[in-house]
């Protein structure tokens, strides 16, 4: 027995350094190049990042093989660490995704024990995938939708990635003109009131915002261009910078009362009669030292000065979308130099309703061929009384409801099912632990109530739900707490984010022994192999009680462990997590790496033989769960003052050992099983109660009748 006991032992203390070597840290290998050339072989060129997403393009000689950009320089979206995930993206010019790949990251699940291999994989599945097409991580009722299968155990990340390279893939290609806008920012176009119309002059034209004004002067111009390598090219000299370097104004002319008053009846009538169906008209006036038409029209058709912007779409002119404007017939309209009407044409789907943009550019130049540009805005909104807008079905608000909800919304509305399942079995605990005296004095009913509660917890919470909490939890929300914390990091994640909640209100009540005993799905589990191995009648061992108390600090030592490594590198700590066997046996139901699976087997064939060992000695989680459960405001578990003097069958009979010699409940350790209040209840089983009961039996038992004897009268 003592060979035995000393090899436990042993066993125990070396378990965290033997998980310890089996981790070897990941990294990501950005092998960008090599990659591109892999797909792209024909790749001669990459060229320098440009534009707002800094947008790369892959070059074949002269010939355009695709796009190339970073998503984090477009949706720069948190995952569930709190800080974004980085993919590397090659959109083709017909804005089919050709590529995308994992280039950083800090999610915790997927560097503690999900090889990053498969989210470098998970991108594969997006190769084909048009930048406009909608992509959901999973399976869904809409037919038209694209499915990619998630990674088990890290659904949660893989929905932001998703989101991360769809979201980003569609900017980059609305902005190339390769796509529409997304359809979730826009309404449906509004209709112009064409039997709307006030006379008005230019001054009330102004004053309303039906013509919007932008002035700048050559020091605004020269201003724009600092910093950049024509910041001293054509600058104004001190005499004249306050010249006008250009004034401009801009109208829409569908609206009757704008069009009719800048341009008189004939010429709007004749303008409207032109415009086909779905195409608008807008007026832009200068006067200054700047042509806002420039010479690109002349040149090859298209004006390189002007554009406008709406949603992330920007629409440019060509020289059949200009019509010089001969006179503006508006009372007060002061003189121009430039005068032109610009045709906006169906296939740009203009909303006049929507705000939009004009974008005047300027460019100077740096070289024989080169130059840089900088762009002026000019903002126009269409005042509310020129327009209505026709009402959205209830598919359509609900498309763009869905469309603008929070990510971490969105998962909660997917995983309603498992939520109300949750919060129904949760609600049945509290039942349980409220009214723990009941159900404890029907010892039957709750050793059943019990065992199907802990396999609820293995199969739906565990290897249904994914729901075991982590050191990693722990750890990641200490940093945030530290760095930038935000409830969205939290909430991305439903069952973890109940469960937690419920753990810590459950601390304040009961101690760490509610989520430990009844929680975890790594605990369940090991309580019920340990049940069925008693009732196949395989021995069981326990060490001393000296021993066992003495090993109870190996758990701590280990989250003391983590934690200091997580203030170096938490990404280190993370990995060295591993010490934990939840992601092995329950978050990937063991289909890992050899030395994972051999470390939670160990772990679970060590229990056979006696109860919850890894839980008992090694566990971080249930050493954090104990630093708060100092504040516990109740003692529910109830003790005889014969508890340990003289009286050990609980503490003999506690499988955890929680119980000292002298009868005292360490709440540190004990999972709240109820065994002892079981027994504490049974009169037949607790001898303080079966002492008292045969007392109360005795007194009540009649008194012994002696029988009479009669006596002989003749003697």
């Amino acid at each position: 027995m003592s060979v035995v006991v000393h090899t436990l032992k042993k066993i125990f203390c070396l378990m965290p350094l033997l998980l310890l070597a089996l981790v070897l840290p990941a990294s990501a290998d950005n092998t960008d190049l090599e990659r591109i050339h892999q797909l792209l072989p024909e790749t001669t060129r990459i060229t320098d990042p440009e534009g707002e997403y800094g947008i790369r393009r892959v070059l074949a000689g002269d010939t355009l093989l695709g796009y190339l950009f970073e998503t984090i320089n477009v949706a720069n979206i948190p995952a569930y660490s709190g800080k974004p995930i980085n993919m590397q993206v090659i959109l083709s010019p017909e804005a089919v995704i050709l590529d995308s790949w994992l280039l950083e990251h800090h999610e915790p699940i997927l560097l503690v024990g999900i090889p990053e291999q498969k989210l470098v994989d998970f991108g594969v599945a997006y190769q084909g995938i048009k930048a406009d097409q909608r992509v959901v991580v999973g399976s869904t009722s809409d037919e038209s939708a694209v499915t990619v299968d998630a990674i088990t155990g890290a659904t949660v990340t893989v929905m932001v990635v998703n989101e991360i390279i769809m979201k980003a893939s569609h900017a980059v290609a609305a902005s190339l003109g390769l796509v529409e806008a997304q359809l979730a920012q826009r309404q449906k176009p509004a209709n112009i009131l064409t039997d709307v119309f006030t006379p008005a002059d230019w001054q009330t034209l102004t004053g309303d915002g039906s013509i919007r004004r932008m002035q700048l002067l050559r020091s605004d111009v020269d201003t724009a261009f600092q910093g950049t390598a024509a910041e001293h090219i054509d600058t104004a000299s001190a005499d004249q910078a306050d010249d006008t370097f250009i004034d401009l104004y801009l109208a829409y002319l569908n609206a009757p009362t704008v069009g009719r008053n800048l341009l008189g009846d004939n010429q709007y009538r004749f303008l409207m009669q032109e415009l086909k169906a779905g195409e608008h008209a807008i007026a832009v006036l200068a006067n200054g030292m700047y042509s806002f038409k420039g010479s690109g029209y002349v040149r090859g058709g298209i004006f390189d000065r002007v554009q406008l912007r709406q949603f992330s779409d920007v629409i440019s002119f060509r020289d059949l979308d200009q019509q010089r404007l001969y006179d503006v017939m508006a009372d007060g309209t002061p003189e121009f130099n430039e005068k032109s009407v610009f045709i906006i044409r169906d296939k740009a789907h203009f909303d006049p309703g929507t705000d939009w943009t004009l974008e005047l550019l300027v460019r100077r130049q740096t070289g024989p061929v080169d130059g840089v540009f900088t762009s002026f805005e000019l903002g126009y909104q269409l005042p509310q009384n020129y327009f209505e807008r026709p009402p959205l079905t209830a598919e359509e608000l609900a498309a763009i409801e869905e469309a603008n909800r929070p990510l971490w919304l969105n998962i909660w509305y997917q995983k309603s099912f498992q939520i109300g399942v949750l919060i129904s079995a949760l609600l049945v605990l509290l039942v349980i632990l409220f009214l723990q005296d009941y159900f404890a004095s029907k010892p039957r009913f709750l050793h059943w109530l019990r065992r199907g509660y802990l396999m609820f917890t293995v199969f739906f919470i565990g290897w249904y739900c994914l729901g075991q909490l982590s050191i990693v939890n722990v750890l990641t929300f200490v940093h945030a707490l530290m760095q930038d914390f935000r409830w969205e990091l939290f909430l991305s994640d439903p069952v973890i984010f109940i469960l937690w909640a419920f753990t810590a209100a459950t601390i304040l009540l009961w101690g760490r022994g509610v989520f430990c005993g009844w929680l975890c799905p790594f605990g369940a589990l090991q309580e019920l192999i340990n049940e069925a191995a008693r009732k196949l009648k395989i021995r069981q061992f326990e060490l001393p009680f000296a021993v066992h108390e003495r090993l109870w600090a190996i758990k701590y030592m280990v989250l003391l462990a983590l934690f200091g490594l997580s203030l170096e590198s938490l990404a280190t700590a993370e990995r060295y997590a591993e010490v934990e066997p939840f992601k092995t046996a329950i978050m990937l139901k063991f289909s890992r790496e050899w030395g994972f699976v051999f470390y939670a087997a160990l772990l679970l064939v060590i229990n056979i033989f006696t109860r919850k060992v890894y839980c008992r000695y090694i566990c971080p989680l249930g050493a954090a769960l104990t630093i708060p459960s100092k504040a516990r405001m109740f003692d529910w578990l109830k003790r005889r003052k014969e508890c340990g003097q003289p009286c050990q069958l609980c503490a003999n009979e506690c499988e955890i050992q929680a119980i000292h010699p002298n009868g005292e409940i360490n709440h540190n350790e004990c999972h709240y099983c109820l065994d002892c209040q079981m027994t504490y209840h049974n009169d037949h089983k607790c001898p303080p109660l079966i002492a008292k009961r045969r007392k109360q039996q005795r007194q009540k038992a009649p008194p012994q009748r002696i029988p009479a004897v009669e006596v002989d009268s003749s003697n």
